[in-house]
């Protein structure tokens, strides 16, 4: 965090230590080093809850985790909660805002669909960000408030999105009837088992989340038809 400029003793001093070859940090250096603090503090943030789970977690565990002292914790988050919830804004906000931001195809919505799954199956569950999800789900239906965050933040977004999409495809004809537009979820819920199962199964029944994803996508849709 910049620290404003100083009058005074602090002054005098500064400007003794530069006289003597050390200068102080430029503004820019500064700022990088706090953006640096604050994402090794939210790194350490997942870690700990991911190991601990959120209400046994302590600010001072995810300090140490971090190499940083407690109160620069304080400094960029007020508590626990709002800690968490930069880490999913952080982490997983940004994968909904693409799936929102993709330009409507004149493509069947079997393929539409196939394509955010692998996006999903990439973008998601191959990287940390399955650990947010698997956290989010253990722990956030305990806190209401995270819980009304994350809906809002990202379920509520993502469920737009695919409604969109399935909207879309329903005005085409290509679907027989409202159902799946009624219950996107029926897209995502594998996706969501997936992370469930694996975390508590994996070593000794792996899923394979992309095949689960698009096996439910041909019951939901039938089998693709081969030429």
């Amino acid at each position: 965090m910049a620290t404003p400029p100083k009058t005074g003793v602090r002054a005098g001093r500064a400007k003794s230590a530069g006289s003597t070859g050390l200068q102080a940090p430029k503004p820019g250096a500064r700022q990088e080093q706090s953006a640096a603090r604050r994402e090794a503090i939210l790194l350490a943030g997942l870690d700990e809850f991911s190991a601990r789970g959120f209400a046994a977690t302590r600010l001072e565990d995810i300090a140490k985790r971090a190499g940083v002292g407690k109160g620069t914790i304080y400094l960029h988050f007020a508590d626990k909660e709002k800690l968490l919830e930069e880490i999913v804004r952080t982490m997983v906000v940004p994968f909904v805002t693409t799936v929102e931001s993709l330009p409507p195809v004149d493509l069947p919505i079997r393929i539409v669909l196939g394509n955010l799954i692998d996006l999903f199956v990439r973008e998601v569950y191959g990287t940390r960000r399955r650990d947010v999800l698997r956290l989010v789900i253990a722990e956030v239906p305990r806190f209401p408030a995270l819980a009304d965050f994350y809906y809002k933040a990202v379920i509520e977004r993502a469920l737009g999105a695919l409604r969109g999409i399935i909207g879309r495809a329903v005005a085409r004809g290509e679907l027989p009837d409202d159902t799946l537009l009624r219950f996107p979820q029926l897209v995502v819920a594998p996706g969501m088992l997936a992370i469930v199962w694996n975390g508590l199964f994996e070593r000794h029944a792996p899923l394979d989340v992309g095949a689960l994803m698009h096996a439910q996508l041909d019951i939901i849709l039938g089998k693709e038809k081969l030429p």
